[in-house]
């Protein structure tokens, strides 16, 4: 009898280490496993069981969530959602999330080792810390501005401080409400088919995933690789530019909307934007040093992240005379999204310098306390001080006296540059209309503001449509919330 106890207790205490065995295969080898499969609801439940952290614009929050009572609890609210949405993103039970909601979902899930004091205890209880807090560096009046100057035709703006590339606005239209693709019910199915379905992609930022033709606005790139390569070093000297210009080893002749372009100096071309001079201009500094301005600007920057990704503007690595001629006036096959054109008037005003792009100030825990936070660094030293100092006085003529007289705001310096840029089959589409543009406050050491402006769909007639008319006014109202709030704030 003793043995017959001997053996099941030996047999039970075998079962008994296999179940340990398999209990730590179970919590510890095969844990993400389980976590990854599909049929496991137990992430999603916990992740929508508390209230997700909030995104910060102006010190308050633009997300909230309210709680449903069902088995994924906690559904995302949003605060404008429209004007906000590129800035955002969407926080979606059934599909997802994007932007600001995507990048910084660690923190906002509350899932961030950095939340909690103990980590360990969190790994071992399978617990998180309440979801923190992305503080982001939009100014909401230029926001505000820039997204009532759009009135839902489709384009976009972007706006940024020159001296740490902080994002001021960051504006796409027409928009959504993210807050319709929050929950599970059949609502937000019909409402993701619509989305989708729009012809007018409501769900696409234009500010940092489209990129368009720049047109005349890339003649500030252009300039500047003149500049520093020495080919131009006389700002009123004549260019010896024929007007009409013939690309080089074509028949095709190149012409202007003004008068006045032959033989003109850079001067001049700049602020009635002179097709032929700049052509003949990027010709005449060669396909190397305007490549290499170019990329030093942030052209084919594939890695650009403000956290969420942008999408690469392109400048062509090869190219012959013709199509070089061409996209040294923003057209053929280069391409920029608003974003970098706001980059490209941030160098002009910062002296240079092109500084990485930046949404978020800080994330902080849901008690205020600081997590992580966002220091200003340069991507790339774009031109020589001087050539950015020279610059800066050819944008401030087309404000005061050329193209772009629209964008003037009383009380302070402005410089732009005006664009009109053409598309599709044969340029057969409405053209785009842009404005880039910096603004200065009188009484203030350094510029506050650099913007851009795009316009999809500018009103009135094919010949009639321009940056100066339609893109200026937009930026003059950010231009000027900017230098509001800026002056209030006292910084």
């Amino acid at each position: 009898m003793t043995r017959h106890i001997r053996a099941a207790a030996v047999l039970c205490a075998l079962l008994l280490i296999a179940l340990l065995v398999n209990a730590a295969r179970v919590q510890l080898v095969r844990a993400a496993a389980y976590d990854d499969n599909p049929a496991n609801r137990r992430p999603a439940i916990a992740r929508y069981g508390q209230p997700r952290g909030d995104i910060l614009v102006g010190g308050k929050p633009v997300t909230g969530s309210t709680d449903t009572r069902q088995l994924l609890r906690y559904e995302r609210t949003y605060t404008d959602g429209p004007l906000y949405a590129p800035v955002t993103g969407f926080a979606s039970q059934v599909y997802g999330s994007t932007l600001l909601e995507a990048a910084q979902d660690g923190v906002l899930s509350g899932t961030d080792p950095m939340l909690a004091p103990l980590p360990l205890w969190h790994d071992l209880t399978r617990s998180r810390s309440h979801g923190g807090e992305v503080v982001t560096t939009i100014d909401p009046a230029a926001q505000r501005a820039a997204y009532e100057g759009l009135a839902g035709r489709p384009g976009a703006v972007a706006a940024i401080q020159p001296s740490t590339g902080r994002i001021l606005a960051l504006v796409s239209a027409p928009s959504y409400d993210p807050g319709e693709l929050s929950g599970t019910s059949g609502a937000v199915e019909r409402a993701w088919r619509r989305l989708n379905g729009d012809v007018s992609r409501p769900m696409l930022n234009r500010a940092i995933r489209q990129t368009y033709p720049p047109g005349s606005t890339f003649k500030v790139v252009t300039a500047a690789a003149a500049l520093d390569a020495g080919v131009i070093t006389d700002l009123d000297a004549p260019t010896e530019s024929p007007d009409p210009y013939t690309l080089p080893t074509t028949t095709t002749r190149l012409t202007n909307e003004v008068e006045g372009c032959a033989d003109a100096s850079l001067r001049y071309a700049f602020e009635w934007s002179c097709n032929t001079v700049f052509a003949k201009l990027g010709v005449d500094v060669g396909l190397r040093q305007l490549r290499d301005t170019a990329t030093d600007f942030g052209f084919n920057d594939t890695g650009l992240r403000v956290p969420f990704a942008v999408a690469p503007s392109t400048f062509d690595r090869q190219l012959d005379a013709p199509q070089l001629a061409l996209s040294s006036i923003g057209q053929f096959d280069t391409r920029a999204t608003p974003l970098q054109m706001a980059m490209i008037a941030g160098a002009v005003a910062g002296g240079g310098t092109v500084k990485v792009p930046y949404l978020v100030e800080r994330t902080t825990t849901s008690s205020g306390t600081t997590v992580s936070s966002t220091a200003p660094r340069t991507l790339h030293q774009a031109m020589h001080p001087a050539t950015a100092q020279r610059l800066r006085e050819l944008m401030t003529d087309v404000v005061t006296e050329g193209t772009g007289t629209n964008a003037a705001v009383p009380g302070a310096t402005v410089g732009g540059k005006t664009g009109t840029a053409q598309h599709g089959i044969g340029n057969s589409g409405t053209p785009y209309a842009w404005f880039i543009s910096w603004a200065q406050a009188d009484d203030a050491a350094e510029p506050a503001v650099a913007v851009a402006v795009v316009v999809e769909d500018a009103a009135g007639d094919r010949g009639e449509i321009s940056g100066g008319g339609d893109a200026a006014p937009i930026a003059k109202g950010v231009m000027e919330a900017v230098l509001k709030s800026t002056a209030r704030d006292g910084n």
